[in-house]
């Protein structure tokens, strides 16, 4: 069964929660005891209708402020599909939470009170998936039955999100709206009698329809080793494979391929999961590979395919997020996590801070503090093999780890 890993953002109160946990009501996915915890749980706070946030708030403190604070992730199944999804936190203070949370995704969910429009959080959430590339992005006008599910509402929130649209980078975005009530249940699974000028599908009906693999944006193959394979056995005793994950695309035997860094060429002998062997390996795949020469890979090197060869360079340019208390400034050095490779980096210039209304940059900054995003340069101790972020995703990012605390302080995108 294929499997769709979704985020969820919005701002403070816009309903996240309610609406996966009306999601877990509707296709019968809480156990009986959860659902008896929702029921008391509501009567206790007086209200005359299930709570459905409950189902998803698990620390102490959101069930008592009613507020989402760590990125929850939940599971959930239909006859046709499985669904992870990421409940991220919406207030600005935990950006952080938001970007981590959606770094995995494959779609996108962008609640929007329709009392209140779009908000400052709706333009930083929508950058942030602009930022991620995220291709599906669904923007729900949630608590219709608050506004009398006004059509003309519905419309003047759409507009301005097209606005917003309009000035993104990334053109290759799909953006649904869909009016709906995670509280009543309103085109959350079922269709809604309330919205008849609404011709569209229902949330469910749509992540059901959307097709995993197509929404992974096909790019150039990259398959960085992350071991070799040596059996010590009698049966595989000249056994050499090289452990990975495929990224990009697929691979298959008798492709033509290079060795980085060392620019060996060979081809493709075998490809191997567990016991069995197969002619062809998609994308996402994790496999070991057999090559028909006796050639030198080690842990760290990437098999990629003839002319499909990624930059190799010392130097980086990147945006980035910031996630540590400690601002970042330039001349400061950290450790740089780059798929199975790492290499001392000291930040060289911090160029601007991008604001997240899309109202432009401010240049030349003298910091970077928690939650921002900027653009810097980096000098690496060693090369790195790289593409942009948007070209492969996969080997296009990065984290930023503070060498005296081990925390990790930044994710970066390579421009």
């Amino acid at each position: 069964m294929k499997v769709l890993k979704i985020a969820t953002a919005g701002s403070v109160d816009d309903g996240k929660s309610t609406l996966i946990g009306r999601i877990l009501y509707d296709t019968k996915s809480l156990t009986d005891d959860k659902l008896a915890a929702i029921e008391e749980k509501s009567r206790q706070r007086g209200f005359d209708y299930l709570d459905f946030s409950l189902a998803t708030d698990g620390l102490i403190a959101e069930r008592e402020q009613g507020i989402t604070i760590d990125v929850a992730h939940i599971y959930f199944s239909t006859p046709s599909k499985s669904f992870i999804i990421a409940d991220t936190p919406g207030h600005i203070e935990y950006t952080r939470n938001m970007v981590t949370g959606a770094s995995t995704a494959q779609a996108s969910i962008v609640l929007i009170d329709a009392r209140n429009g779009v908000v400052e959080q709706t333009y930083r959430h929508f950058f942030i998936n602009n930022l991620l590339r995220i291709k599906e992005v669904v923007i729900a006008i949630n608590k219709m039955d608050l506004v009398d599910f006004s059509e003309e509402k519905y419309n003047i929130i759409k507009g301005e999100i097209e606005y917003l649209a309009s000035k993104s980078e990334y053109k290759g975005q799909n953006l649904t709206f869909i009016p709906l009530s995670a509280l009543q249940g309103d085109n959350v699974v079922e269709k809604s009698e309330n919205t008849p000028w609404y011709k569209g599908e229902t949330l469910l009906h749509h992540l059901e329809n959307l097709d995993s693999e197509d929404i992974s944006e096909v790019s150039q193959v990259r398959f960085p080793v992350q071991t070799v394979i040596r059996p010590k056995t009698e049966k595989f005793h000249d056994f050499r494979g090289y452990a990975g994950k495929i990224y990009g695309g697929d691979l298959e035997i008798g492709d033509e391929v290079l060795v980085l860094p060392s620019l060996t060429k060979s081809r493709i002998k075998g490809i191997h999961f567990f016991d069995k062997e197969y002619a062809r390996a998609k994308t996402g795949s994790s496999v070991t590979i057999t090559l028909e020469d006796n050639v030198n890979v080690s842990r760290g090197d990437m098999l990629v395919k003839v002319n499909e060869a990624p930059k190799i360079s010392k130097e980086l340019e990147a945006t980035i997020c910031w996630m540590d208390k400690e601002p970042l400034q330039a001349s400061q050095k950290y450790f740089i996590k780059h798929g199975v490779n790492d290499a001392q980096a000291k930040i060289t210039q911090l160029s601007s801070i991008i604001r997240t209304d899309f109202s432009g940059i401010e240049e030349n900054p003298s910091q970077l503090v928690l939650n921002q995003i900027g653009d810097i340069q980096l000098k690496l101790s060693k090369p790195l093999l790289f593409d942009t972020y948007k070209d492969n995703k996969s080997n296009g990012s990065f984290i930023l780890i503070n060498p005296k605390t081990n925390n990790t302080v930044g994710v970066g995108f390579i421009k």
